[in-house]
């Protein structure tokens, strides 16, 4: 992987949220199923996917001098752009005085997000004398004078090795915009301190209630912080142990951002699972990782208790059941932003299904149909989505694009072809490349099949083996848009089981309305570690996948679905081939 990248064991720790060795058994502990069901559980009961908080620091230059006798007294305003291009205010800066040139000392935080776009708005104006006194969060923007406008997303910052953007301030009046004399605006992001420490606790207990009939209870434990609006949000949780009252689970890993800090209380209950998802509070304690630490060094245990109604008012029943923190440890870790700013890119790569279950395109119920209003169809909508995530780690925007099982004019069948009609190069210019060589395959192909992953897998995998041997700092993901279920099912494991020694993650997008159940096999979240043909096992997990139905009737967007767990995927790789990033 280049320069950004040496030995290090510790370099590419998993993704706190997790059990430790996650990267190695897939997560999937004791029982698939009870994992799964667990998750369900957990996302029930709120969101648990890792972020990191992103501070940002301003500076501006050569701003409109808009004062008589003095300088410009400037602030600056931050804005998220919502969906419905509506603003957001997120913070404001102090106010400079008599400057042109103003450093602003304070930061603005905001939560960063790997699987979303996130649209910035940073505006800046010029405070009046008279309301120099007057705290900036009550100044009435209207009544200052408007200096300029620059707008990005947060993923063009982060993603440069400077982690600094620079940027024209656009100034409005009426209809005419002035870019050239209106000054620049510089952001600096920095993630904070607490995304980086990583704690590792290995929990027992002891003489826990059985809850169950003919059988010892299974529990694992959920652990939760409290947010400000008093909701409990799970952070963490641990396999599922079969049938075992004295359980010693595996260490689970967590950072400190989301905790909050070592002082917040966190509540860790105990759950004896059950299949049908009602799992049966077993006890529970509030402690903060201060106090665990403190167990773990008294080598003390801390009894369970169990809120219990008594004539109508709850009370906690005090357990003989207790909870004991076998190892608890601290360390800094490398995390996924780290590795971008040390050079390391990500490739987008596209493969599109032209079988012909998927309809003829010039008819309206095709699902490859481009409709004259401009409406896109579902392959358009999740090329879109999830390339307008991915752009922006990748410096050159040149992307690998092919189709599948259809048959290019005067020719057999294919199962990858490049999308461009070149018979050499797969590679298309940027997001909109992608979108126009689809659209020109639709006119020169004819719809064929059946459906094969494996060719356009190998494909990829060729494309980061030479990668690899390049020592180019690049990590690849494919994403493959389908109608129907695989027919190669067996090559296709082979071909992701090989895949996943290679810096490489593949997403796969269901469209249409086939039944896509057989397969979530290929997504180790769902089920075992895929197996090749040789009885090898899947060195990771690198699929994800999703049908566009489940998402379209939910909340989030293809690519929130597809790219959550990317990060933890890439930073399994650099675990796995014990890679550090390089600052």
């Amino acid at each position: 992987m280049g320069s950004c990248c040496s030995s290090d064991s510790r370099g590419g720790r998993e993704a706190a949220g997790g059990v430790a060795d996650a990267a190695h058994g897939g997560g999937m502990g004791e029982d698939g199923d009870a994992v799964e069901a667990v998750d369900r559980f957990l996302r029930s009961r709120g969101d648990f996917r890792s972020f990191s908080l992103i501070e940002l620091s301003l500076s501006a230059s050569k701003l409109r001098d808009r004062d008589v006798l003095s300088k410009s007294d400037p602030m600056a305003v931050i804005y998220t752009k919502k969906r419905d291009g509506t603003l957001e205010e997120m913070g404001r800066t102090e106010v400079v005085l008599n400057s042109l040139n103003p450093v602003w000392i304070q930061k603005l935080s905001i939560t960063y997000r790997f699987e979303i776009v996130q649209p910035l708005v940073f505006q800046v104006y010029d405070i009046d004398t008279q309301f120099h006194n007057i705290p900036v969060k009550t100044l009435k923007l209207d009544e200052q004078q408007f200096l300029g406008e620059a707008t990005c997303n947060l993923s063009e910052i982060v993603s440069r090795s400077s982690r600094s953007l620079t940027l024209n301030l656009d100034h409005r009046d009426g209809s005419r915009v002035d870019t050239k004399n209106s000054g620049e605006i510089t952001i600096n992001a920095e993630e904070a301190f607490a995304a980086k420490t990583i704690l590792e606790i290995v929990f027992r207990c002891s003489e826990l209630e059985n809850r169950d009939l003919f059988s010892k209870s299974d529990p694992f434990l959920l652990i939760s912080r409290t947010a400000e609006s008093g909701a409990r949000i799970p952070i963490c949780k641990t396999e599922v142990r079969r049938n075992n009252l004295d359980p010693t689970w595996k260490p689970i890993i967590l950072n400190l951002q989301q905790a909050g800090s070592k002082e917040n209380p966190l509540t860790i209950e105990c759950f004896n699972f059950n299949s049908n998802g009602k799992h049966d509070l077993i006890g529970k304690i509030v402690k903060s990782l201060s106090d665990l630490e403190n167990l773990h060094r008294s080598q003390l245990g801390e009894n369970l208790f169990l809120p219990t109604a008594v004539d109508h008012e709850y009370h906690n029943r005090v357990l003989k059941s207790q909870l004991f923190v076998e190892r608890f440890s601290e360390s800094t870790k490398r995390t996924f932003l780290d590795y971008i700013a040390g050079g390391c890119e990500l490739n987008f790569m596209v493969a599109v299904d032209f079988t012909a279950s998927n309809g003829n395109p010039r008819l309206p119920d095709s699902l490859h149909y481009i409709d004259p209003t401009g409406r896109p169809n579902a392959y358009h909508r999740a090329i879109m989505e999830v390339g307008d995530v991915l752009q922006f780690y990748d410096s050159d925007k040149r992307f690998s694009a092919w189709g599948f099982g259809a048959r290019p004019i005067d020719g057999p069948v294919s199962h990858c072809f490049n999308l461009s009609g070149s018979t050499s190069h797969s590679e298309v210019e940027g997001i909109p490349g992608i979108i126009s060589a689809y659209f020109s395959a639709l006119y020169n192909v004819s719809l064929a099949g059946p459906t094969l992953f494996g060719p356009v897998i190998n494909a990829a995998s060729t494309i980061a083996s030479q990668s690899l041997a390049h020592n180019q700092q690049k990590y690849f993901i494919l994403l493959i848009i389908t109608d129907g279920v695989v027919t190669d099912l067996q090559e296709t494991r082979d071909a992701i089981v090989k895949g996943s020694d290679l810096p490489l993650s593949i997403l796969i997008v269901g469209v249409g309305g086939a039944d896509f159940k057989e397969m979530e096999i290929l997504d180790a979240d769902k089920g075992e570690r895929l197996q090749s043909t040789t009885g090898r096992a899947a060195s990771r997990d690198i699929v994800q996948f999703v049908p566009m139905g489940d998402v379209e009737s939910g909340e989030l967007s293809i690519a929130q679905s597809l790219l959550a767990e990317l990060p933890s995927q890439f930073l399994s790789y650099m675990q796995r081939k014990e890679i550090l990033a390089t600052s």
